[in-house]
């Protein structure tokens, strides 16, 4: 077992006790449940929009290369410039030379969780750049110095008294501080960060191939302050965001809200073609996309599994699935929580240390059931469970555990022929440490099935 795995065991179970995480978590979630029941009354055929917007993502991804190659040469013609990276060293060093070229002391960011993935605040301070997170909960994150706990909802697992602490300790706010007070604090300290920025860094929700535009979707209005005051602009994208055409988004645009907030659509939607033009009042002198690898081809090399690079960050199934809703997003170590992050995260990490993941599913298939583009979640976690097995990453005494396990269990003889008496002395000895922890031992009873069969067929 891997020191990861051994964190992982260790901070679900922390969590799964916390009950004070139990009832935020909850309480939030049923909020969530409640809104998107709403936002989904705005489709007549919702079961046709998430088939038609699973064919063209998938579509996309299966031409990824030349959908790239597309949306490069569309977006240089706009002005921009298009950089590779393959991983995150070389993402994050590639933004540094391009902040330091152009002499940037403060950078505003939007949220993005591919910027998470490269630890880019954490990044930038070590060279005195600043880099302020302007989303308000990605914003309570970093001054909490924790991390995002959720796809969309970075401070899910904070409750509103939580979050007036925070800010009592930070700034000297009052410690029963409403939302609406802390709201209008932050408003009017980003304001000023804003106002003095001289880049500002974005995710994208898609990447438009055929016309080289990078759509973005936010409900804050900071991604559009980030994207339109300061004179430089990077974009950093994970290179399976690309869709085809901008006709796509009033598909795309209606399920990420519904299934990510309950609402029917964000309240800010940009969409952003090159850096700002001779005519134009506001927008980046320069605009750079970096499209980042770090592991995603080798998730598109695996068949199934590469249909998850299809998803489209709504979240959704974090928030259907019960074994997130008890470990919390924490736990999973990792920057995709929750049944989307245990199918990608072994392939985009470590396929030994976080392998693990991939375990820590009760494959009830509600993730799948609501995944807005129709991605088979809990079968591509069974495929990562055979892929571990094929390519020889679980313990030897595991495998030859299930070997023993499946001569048996073909082999009616083998089945019966230790008596009851034993069987529970061996069921005691295997299973008590990790199943008789807080569970009553079931007891094999003295007649078998194929006893009992012949009783009630009169012998």
């Amino acid at each position: 077992m891997t020191t990861i795995e051994k964190k992982f065991l260790q901070d679900s179970e922390n969590k799964s006790f916390d009950l004070d995480h139990r009832r935020t978590i909850q309480f939030n979630m049923g909020r969530y449940n409640t809104a998107v029941i709403r936002g989904k009354q705005q489709y007549i055929n919702l079961a046709m929009a998430r088939r038609q917007a699973s064919l063209k993502k998938y579509k996309s991804i299966e031409n990824l290369e030349n959908s790239l190659k597309d949306f490069e040469q569309n977006f240089n013609k706009k002005g921009g410039k298009v950089l590779w990276a393959q991983h995150a060293d070389e993402a994050k060093n590639l933004i540094l030379e391009i902040l330091q070229r152009n002499n940037v002391q403060r950078v505003v960011k939007s949220k993005s969780m591919v910027t998470e993935e490269l630890d880019l605040d954490h990044f930038l301070k070590t060279y005195d750049i600043e880099s302020v997170e302007t989303d308000l909960g990605e914003y309570i994150v970093q001054i909490s110095d924790d991390k995002p706990y959720h796809i969309v909802t970075p401070v899910m697992h904070k409750s509103a008294r939580d979050i007036a602490a925070i800010f009592h300790k930070k700034f000297g706010l009052a410690p029963d501080s409403t939302p609406q007070e802390i709201t209008h604090f932050v408003r009017k300290t980003l304001r000023k960060k804003f106002l003095n920025a001289q880049a500002g860094i974005t995710g994208a929700n898609f990447l438009i191939s055929g016309s080289g535009s990078v759509a973005l979707t936010e409900n804050e209005g900071n991604g559009v302050l980030s994207v339109s005051m300061p004179r430089l602009h990077i974009v950093v994208a994970g290179i399976e965001r690309v869709i085809e055409s901008l006709d796509d988004l009033h598909l795309f645009w209606p399920l990420l809200a519904t299934f990510g907030t309950g609402q029917n659509v964000t309240a800010y939607n940009s969409i952003i073609n090159g850096p700002r033009r001779k005519n134009e009042v506001d927008g980046p002198d320069e605009m750079y996309v970096i499209l980042l690898d770090n592991g995603r081809t080798n998730l598109l090399a695996r068949t199934p599994q590469r249909r998850a690079l299809s998803c489209i960050r709504c979240g959704a199934c974090l928030n259907g699935c019960p074994v997130y809703h008890n470990i919390g997003g924490h736990s999973y170590g990792s920057v995709y929580s929750g049944p989307i992050g245990a199918v990608i995260t072994p392939h985009l990490q470590s396929f030994a240390h976080y392998k693990h993941l991939s375990y820590a599913t009760s494959l009830c298939g509600k993730c799948t059931e609501v995944c807005p583009v129709n991605i088979d979640l809990h079968h591509l976690l069974l495929e990562n469970r055979n892929y571990a097995v094929k390519n020889k990453t679980v313990p030897f005494l595991e495998k030859a555990a299930m070997g023993v396990w499946k001569k048996i269990m073909l082999n009616r003889k083998l089945i019966d022929a230790p008596g009851p008496g034993i069987k529970n002395i061996v069921m005691k000895k295997l299973f008590n440490k990790s199943w008789g922890k807080r569970r009553n031992m079931p007891s094999v009873k003295t007649k078998t099935f194929g006893t009992l069969w012949k009783e009630g067929k009169g012998g």
